[in-house]
């Protein structure tokens, strides 16, 4: 069983990968296109700017291999910018098209709040399995970001309040997504880690 995470040159893949290998995975780092095809699960990871990193992520051809993958039955693991990446369009610095396998936009943080939204928040849980799983009611994760989903779809999977409520989560058949960290979210981030690496 092999995790695959895609290294399109932006993120924090080294702490992605360390965390599954903490856990007992086989998870490894590729920017091989091939590699993926092959990898049991996918990690889509990011950290950055939006429009360089889905201008890599196509340009590397990494798109298709994704969308092949997920039609195939894959489960894939967006985090952070890997979540807002697999909507319909960003708003971060013009307008770009993200990836479209959700229908919602990526919009920034308006109103009286510190931007960008660094530190601990505590998730509203919509959806337990299989992703948050033996995680507890109210647990604390990590954030850090400056720009939120807001879709319709019957996605959504956990919220959190920073201002307002914010979509923070999502699950859509064999897509996974989370804003915030798990990898930095302590014992409560290995649980949904682990909870995806079993799936």
């Amino acid at each position: 069983m092999m995790i695959g995470i895609i290294d399109y040159g932006m993120g924090n893949l080294r702490s992605v990968e360390k965390a599954f290998q903490f856990l007992g995975f086989d998870a490894q780092i590729s920017n091989n296109t091939d590699f993926i095809e092959k990898a049991d699960k996918i990690i889509l990871p990011g950290v950055g700017a939006f429009a360089d990193a889905i201008a890599t992520v196509k340009n590397k051809g990494f798109d298709k291999v994704i969308k092949e993958q997920i039609n195939n039955g894959k489960p894939l693991l967006g985090i952070c910018l890997g979540m807002q990446m697999i909507f319909d369009i960003s708003y971060e610095n013009g307008e770009h098209e993200g990836l479209g396998l959700i229908s919602g936009v990526v919009k920034k943080f308006q109103g009286n709040v510190k931007i960008p939204h660094i530190g601990w928040n505590n998730l509203k849980i919509y959806k337990q399995e299989p992703l948050f799983k033996n995680i507890g009611e109210s647990p604390y994760v990590y954030f850090v970001h400056s720009y939120h989903l807001e879709t319709d779809a019957p996605v959504v999977s956990a919220t959190t309040f920073y201002g307002k409520e914010i979509q923070v989560a999502v699950q859509k058949d064999n897509i996974y997504a989370t804003q915030f960290h798990p990898e930095k979210s302590g014992d409560v981030g290995l649980q949904i880690l682990k909870n995806f690496g079993e799936l």
